[in-house]
């Protein structure tokens, strides 16, 4: 009969020394799993704040391409007043005078408008790209938070898993001095 006792003794630790193991082994590559999601997490952000910056970059060339069109714009309502004048002088009308004014300021005017209208749009463009930029830095603050929790997690999982197992262990100590002394039996 001892050496049942003693077979169910060494059964018992045994089976506990394993499923102790496996806890601990399972809380590790939880705290593992964690920390590989905060890796690609912070990837993933680097990538956001780099496409951020690209859009800035954007933002700023469609500044400058929309200066440089008002720009182009305004040299050929120039050429067009000048051509309107050299039209209006070789018909022998005064370009100083009257209608000719009239429709040299007009052209200035609407050519105005049109460069400004070009510069309006690059503006709005400009504005997409740094509302875009501004949204993937948000993105990558979430991404770079949500990493973070996720290794907070892993490790919180792995602390549950080690309690788990130190759980296992007393639960098991309990049973073998209950089985070697007769802990919790009435009446000896």
């Amino acid at each position: 009969m001892a050496w049942m006792t003693a077979a169910f003794l060494a059964t018992t630790a045994i089976g506990t020394a394993i499923s102790a193991r496996g806890q601990i082994k399972a809380g590790n590559a939880e705290k593992k799993a964690g920390e590989a999601e905060q890796r690609a997490a912070e990837s993933s952000a680097q990538l956001e704040e780099y496409n951020a910056a690209v859009a800035e970059i954007q933002a700023k060339d469609a500044e400058v391409r929309g200066a440089q069109e008002a720009s182009r714009f305004r040299q050929r309502t120039r050429a067009l007043i000048g051509e309107q004048r050299a039209g209006f002088a070789a018909g022998n009308i005064d370009v100083g005078f009257g209608s000719a004014v009239d429709v040299q300021a007009d052209t200035a005017f609407l050519g105005e408008i049109d460069a400004l209208t070009v510069r309006t749009n690059a503006a709005r463009e400009a504005w997409g790209f740094r509302v875009e930029a501004e949204d993937r830095t948000q993105q990558a603050k979430i991404d770079r938070e949500a990493g973070a929790n996720a290794a907070a997690a892993g490790k919180a999982r792995q602390s549950a898993a080690r309690w788990g197992a130190a759980g296992t262990v007393f639960s098991a100590g309990a049973s073998l001095l209950e089985a070697k002394y007769g802990f919790g039996r009435g009446g000896r």
